[in-house]
């Protein structure tokens, strides 16, 4: 180890995080000698965590629909290495392993670093050597909507539901757990879900009341139920179908008990009236997930506001989400989208 360490400093050039897991990977059967996995594991994500900060400063990895340049948030020391640990463990079960499990995983970590246009190109390589796979799609597909290539995510998910027609439901495992630890959605219900998001995105409500209601026949959990009924609401509302939006709001009751997706639960409750927009956009700085809080649940703010006919209260709420800090989250690219329509 010691010999790993003292040499890799003596490169003069600057070294990116990717360069730095290659050369310690290519460096470590020649210079490390007895050196285990495990202990070589541990180490990289000090490389990565302590080199990756150039690489953010200059590369964006998603342009706004407005234009504006995202770089890959800035993290405390813990979370960065944590995120790059489970990054280098991914990488190095697809370099041992090369199988369409393992080009999801490596993708996924990639995605959840928010390299989303690398995470894009290990898809790719995986749905060229998988072609039939499915979840390779549904995952490139969610990544094309996180650098906001919206005809390229339709097409993967269009792919994705046509390959898993008459396959059997699969839960999908959790990249980032939630507080039980138990996953919650299934490979069906993602793909419908972000198909559907996807064409409200572009503003084809049509196709994406069709996505979400066939979403709804796999909606077996009442965090999948209010995820889905919520985006649907918006979508009928957005066709002027207020009849089938206050309907559909039937299913929403507040004995109903979420895990993961509360934003979406209080999104339907203001829809009932039974909590003020405005309540909706004060989310307290230490709660988690703070900032995906305020972009998911500011949207259906925004969006109320827009379709009870006042714009101007509309756009200014969208204005707030995206000054947020999350921009990979589905509220903050739908307010984007809202703004980038009005600014046309």
């Amino acid at each position: 180890m010691k010999n790993l360490t003292a040499k890799a400093p003596r490169r003069k050039e600057v070294v990116t995080a990717r360069q730095s897991l290659d050369f310690a990977f290519s460096a470590a059967p020649r210079r490390c000698g007895s050196i285990s996995l495990y202990c070589l594991l541990i180490f990289l994500p000090l490389i990565s965590s302590c080199s990756r900060v150039a690489d953010q400063k200059d590369t964006p990895v998603a342009i706004s629909l407005l234009g504006k340049s995202y770089f890959e948030p800035e993290r405390s020391v813990e979370a960065q290495a944590k995120l790059d640990s489970n990054l280098a463990v991914a990488r190095t079960n697809w370099m041992s392993d090369p199988s369409e499990d393992s080009y999801i995983w490596y993708g996924r970590r990639l995605g959840y670093l928010s390299r989303f246009q690398e995470a894009i190109d290990i898809f790719t390589q995986g749905i060229e050597k998988y072609p039939n796979s499915a979840k390779l799609y549904r995952h490139r597909g969610h990544r094309f909507i996180s650098i906001r290539q919206f005809d390229n995510a339709i097409k993967d998910l269009t792919a994705a539901d046509t390959l898993i027609a008459g396959f059997p439901t699969e839960v999908e495992p959790d990249g980032m757990p939630n507080k039980i630890n138990t996953p919650l959605s299934t490979t069906q219900f993602n793909i419908l879900y972000h198909l559907g998001l996807v064409y409200y995105l572009k503003g084809d409500f049509a196709n994406a009341q069709h996505a979400y209601l066939e979403c709804l026949k796999s909606s077996n959990n009442n965090d999948l139920l209010v995820a889905t009924i919520d985006w649907l609401y918006m979508t009928y509302r957005r066709q002027s179908k207020d009849l089938e939006a206050k309907f559909l709001l039937d299913n929403i009751t507040d004995s109903i008990e979420v895990i993961e997706n509360g934003s979406y639960f209080n999104r339907c409750r203001m829809y009932q009236g039974k909590i003020l927009p405005d309540a909706l956009l004060h989310v307290a700085s230490d709660e988690q997930d703070a900032d995906l809080a305020l972009a998911t649940q500011g949207y259906g703010v925004g969006n109320w506001y827009m379709y009870n006919g006042d714009s101007t209260k509309a756009k200014e709420v969208f204005e707030k989400v995206v000054a947020g800090k999350y921009f990979s989250a589905f509220g903050f690219i739908a307010a984007e989208a809202e703004l980038a329509r009005w600014e046309k």
